[in-house]
């Protein structure tokens, strides 16, 4: 008969109260015992690499441990006696299963299964990781570091007794220094009496002397003139000027811009909203702000952008832009709304367009001399083109700018921001087109279409397309040529999607009924 194995139980019973409190990972799961096949539910709780599992959540005593050092744990189907139709087997097939299998012959494994598959990869996962021996690799990988910075700070040590050894005797060169030069301003003031007596030198000695400095005077005029020119003439001053152009253009085109967000917002936004407030309002608020969205806060926006770059013109030479665009580039998501809606908004001006009262408005507002003859849509479009304009600017400014310029990087920066943001938009912009399309076709079929709901799928084309009954080839030309009234009772409205083909057919009221 073989003995028992002999283990320290207050050592394991101190090891499972730690579990309990401090587990990696505790919950309920359900057991397979080995003896009766059946499943008991049991309280579960991993500390290091032994597993403990309790009666319940508030048991004192572990029921048993499995020391889980060279184990491996895997994800199992479901048993093949889950699948029967019974709802005790359907609540079985809902189980998520996995096993730990030990690393040696003739040890059965341990079959644990939970409800929820989340929290069953959790444990699969505490279970991988519950290995002493991934820690003394890690502790070896950690001690390794460790001996790196301390090899590090002493090599540091060394570096910094040295600079304070220069700094020493800098020190000391320093001090023996100041004592030459006071010496030499001793012997300075020694030799001045002497040199008095050079004032009654000859005077044509002087005449040359002064030959001679205007002379050299020349001379360094003529070479500074020489080295001026070849700069004038050189690639770069030529860069140089072509980039303060450029400069001086997207000021100009800036100051542009916010007049016309300034007329936009002045001679159109606010009158409407004055109007929208009228006893007969010709167009109601929500209409004004579909139509506007947030122009008034991108005016805000380029008048704040166009004061900065005001200021740093007036500091010209010196054109620092960088900081600009960094403080622009956070705020131009607003131009995502704007382009996002601007196709909306030109219906529901085209909508309102319709009332009488509103068209006669809006052409008297139109006809203000600041104005200078645009519609109300031209001003709508302009911030449309914003975005790439900055684009196109700042490629040209980079294609003028030196590599080793100081705003180089921050340039690129803004411009990869810029083109990046444009991107968006123009997908935005396509995503909400195709949705507006599918919904106007969804909307003109009386019975409705669920299929075109689906924003995964693109509208391609439409089109009218003759239904030619089944009928042999031989009188197949015949029927092509020969009845018209032939067209018209085969004559259906199709639409073309990327996933599916509707063939509809149009009613006396312009309504379309979808085929079956």
């Amino acid at each position: 008969m073989q003995k028992s194995v002999r283990y320290n139980e207050g050592h394991a019973l101190y090891l499972a109260l730690l579990a309990r409190k401090e587990g990696t990972k505790r919950g309920y799961l359900s057991k397979k015992t080995a003896e009766t096949n059946r499943w008991h539910e049991k309280w579960f709780a991993l500390y290091q690499n032994v597993l403990f599992y309790f009666e319940g959540e508030q048991s004192a005593r572990p029921a048993g441990m499995y020391m889980l050092e060279g184990c491996n744990c895997e994800r199992v189907p479901a048993p093949k006696g889950c699948s029967a139709g019974s709802a005790k087997d359907a609540a079985l097939d809902k189980q998520h299963y996995f096993t730990v299998l030990f690393g040696h012959e003739g040890q059965k494994p341990l079959e644990l299964r939970c409800e929820d598959e989340v929290d069953g990869d959790e444990w699969v996962e505490a279970i991988h990781q519950a290995s002493y021996s991934d820690i003394l690799i890690e502790r070896e990988v950690l001690m390794q570091k460790y001996i790196h910075l301390v090899q590090i700070v002493e090599t540091e040590k060394i570096a910094a007794n040295q600079l304070r050894h220069q700094l020493e005797d800098q020190d000391t060169e320093i001090e023996r220094l100041k004592s030459e030069i006071v010496a030499l301003n001793k012997t300075k003031e020694k030799m001045r009496p002497y040199q008095g007596n050079q004032e009654d030198e000859d005077p044509d000695i002087k005449k040359i002397k002064k030959v001679q400095s205007f002379m050299r005077g020349w001379l360094c005029r003529r070479k500074w003139k020489t080295i001026v020119q070849d700069y004038i003439c050189s690639p770069h001053a030529e860069s140089m000027r072509k980039r303060n152009q450029i400069v001086f253009n997207m000021v100009e085109a800036e100051s542009e811009y916010v007049h016309q967000l300034y007329v936009l917002v002045n001679c159109f936004l606010r009158p409407l909203r004055m109007a929208a407030s009228s006893k007969k309002p010709p167009i109601s608020h929500d209409d004004v702000s579909s139509i506007f969205l947030n122009s008034e806060t991108i005016m805000f926006l380029h008048e704040i952008f166009h004061q900065g770059l005001k200021a740093r013109i007036a500091n010209w030479p010196t054109l620092i832009l960088a900081d600009l665009f960094d403080i622009l580039l956070p705020m131009l998501n607003i131009y995502q709304e704007f382009v996002r809606n601007h196709q909306y908004s030109l219906q529901v001006l085209a909508n309102c367009k319709q009332n009488r009262d509103f068209d006669k408005l809006l052409k008297q507002y139109e006809a203000n001399p600041a104005c200078e003859g645009r519609m109300l849509e031209t001003f709508l479009t302009y911030p449309m083109f914003q975005i790439p304009r900055y684009i196109i600017t700042l490629h040209e400014l980079l294609a003028h700018t030196p590599h080793e310029h100081v705003e180089r990087k921050s340039l690129e920066f803004a411009k990869s921001k810029l083109e990046e943001l444009s991107r968006v938009m123009h997908d935005e912009v396509s995503d909400t087109e195709n949705i507006r399309k599918n919904l106007a076709i969804e909307r003109t079929i009386v019975e409705g279409c669920d299929i075109l709901l689906d924003t995964s799928q693109t509208f391609i084309r439409q089109g009218s397309l003759i239904q030619v009954p089944s009928v042999d080839r031989g009188k197949l030309s015949k029927v092509r040529l020969g009845s018209l009234s032939l067209k018209k009772e085969g004559e259906r409205q199709c639409f073309l999607f990327t996933k599916h083909f509707l063939i509809c057919t149009r009613s006396s009221g312009g309504k379309l009924h979808l085929l079956k």
